[in-house]
């Protein structure tokens, strides 16, 4: 890691909020929560659907645990925002301290002594 003490622009800044929402998150679980009408009568049961190396995945989730299961896949989407957020500031910022490097280089190379 970069000892030297770095500006902080607009990006760092960001992402910095980012983690700390991130460092905010509880449980979570990926997947879907839906609710599937029963034939036989008129209740409805609850499936978590998910992907396994391509593959849809289902797992029953007993009414006493939907609302808990349903905040742990809200939490998830939550935790992919951030994640795509963090990225987005990286980016930025790497971008950013490319150009600013291209831009001092350019500059420095038209003040030195002509021969």
């Amino acid at each position: 890691m970069n000892t030297k003490n770095t500006v902080k622009n607009r990006f760092v800044t960001r992402r910095e909020a980012a983690l700390r929402q991130v460092a905010g998150i509880g449980a979570f679980i990926e997947g879907t929560l839906v609710r599937v009408p029963r034939k036989d009568c008129r209740h409805v049961a609850h499936r978590l659907t998910f992907k396994v190396a391509g593959k849809t995945k289902t797992v029953y989730v007993p009414l006493d645990r939907v609302e808990e299961v349903e905040q742990w896949t809200k939490e998830y989407k939550r935790l992919k925002r951030l994640i795509k957020a963090v990225t987005r500031s990286s980016l930025g910022e790497l971008r950013n301290h490319v150009r600013s490097r291209r831009a001092a280089a350019s500059a420095g190379a038209g003040a030195g002594p002509r021969r």
